[in-house]
């Protein structure tokens, strides 16, 4: 088979075959690449962070229609927009550290919150805003019933990374904080975006438009700075027809080498029978001129001594 395939035809073909087979690769990989295709979070971008908070501000969900406490945070919870009133809960601030607030690492000053509303007076930390040195944190204003505005989002894993300051923690664990505080919470947290009291709230509107009643980290005298946390990062989206198209490609490169393959081996097996025929027939055609000289000699073909009459012996 392999002097077959060594002829100039089948090498000219085996080429053809090769370079679309090569295309097909091509194909399959783009078709693999275009499968999975990242969604770019809006993230903490300077440049575009105040339209983002005017947008976030603008029409919030109650937390209470978004998310039930105690319930696990599902996908399509995490990252709403939401509303809430209640009062900081006194003696319950902490400070997450290892946190970046424009290339700068610093804490997160994070208080309970009693929402109006829950069921049984559960709470949910909220991030009040950013502070470079721990010692600059303020304490929350838990004397003024305030209306919240938020990113929600679920609770971060624990870390047994022993700290010397009982008030630093490495990570904002809600599971972490219930056993801190002795009282049942929401799932997550919550990241203000505005904080103002719940009265000057519902008379102006939106709460962009109070600078003046701000409190907390977006009063102009708090030593907070406010953060903003755009929506989290999704994970690649696979596109499930871009597989099977990546794969179709893949079984086309295959096949461009099968069906070279198939080609040669019938061409290699044609030749072989035509060849067996040949010797069949030079076979039969011998037999027929042996047969055909002895019909002309008049002794049966093959009979040894029968070229002429029997010799008589005499005494």
């Amino acid at each position: 088979m392999l002097k077959t395939a060594l002829q100039p035809r089948w090498l000219a073909t085996l080429a053809l075959a090769l370079i679309l087979a090569t295309v097909f690769v091509v194909l399959s990989a783009w078709q693999f690449g275009r499968s999975q295709i990242d969604d770019d979070a809006t993230g903490a971008d300077p440049a575009t962070a105040g339209a983002s908070l005017e947008e976030a501000l603008d029409d919030p969900t109650p937390l209470t229609e978004v998310i039930r406490p105690g319930e696990p945070m599902g996908g399509p919870q995490a990252d709403t927009v939401v509303s809430l009133e209640g009062e900081f809960v006194e003696g319950t601030e902490v400070l997450i550290d290892q946190r970046l607030q424009d290339d700068r690492e610093g804490y997160w000053a994070v208080a309970a919150f009693a929402v109006d509303g829950a069921p049984e007076g559960q709470v949910i930390p909220v991030v009040r805003g950013w502070v470079a040195d721990p010692d600059d944190a303020d304490a929350a204003p838990s004397d003024d019933q305030l209306a919240v505005v938020g990113r929600l989002l679920p609770t971060e894993a624990p870390e047994a990374e022993p700290r010397p300051d009982g008030r630093v923690l490495p990570s904002l664990s809600v599971a972490e904080l219930i056993n801190r505080w002795d009282t049942s919470s929401y799932s997550g947290f919550v990241v203000a975006f505005s904080a103002q009291p719940a009265e000057a709230s519902e008379s102006a509107g939106p709460a962009g438009e109070l600078d003046g009643a701000q409190v907390d980290a977006a009063a102009e005298d708090s030593p907070l700075e406010s953060v903003w946390v755009g929506p989290q990062p999704e994970g690649p989206q696979i596109h499930w027809l871009n597989v099977f198209y990546g794969v179709e490609w893949t079984f086309f490169a295959g096949f461009a080498c099968y069906l070279w393959w198939r080609l040669v081996r019938d061409d290699h097996e044609r030749r072989l029978e035509e060849e067996r025929l040949d010797r069949e027939w030079e076979e039969q055609w011998r037999r027929e001129q042996l047969a055909r000289r002895a019909e002309q000699s008049g002794r049966p073909a093959g009979e040894p001594g029968s070229d002429g009459p029997e010799e008589q012996t005499h005494d």
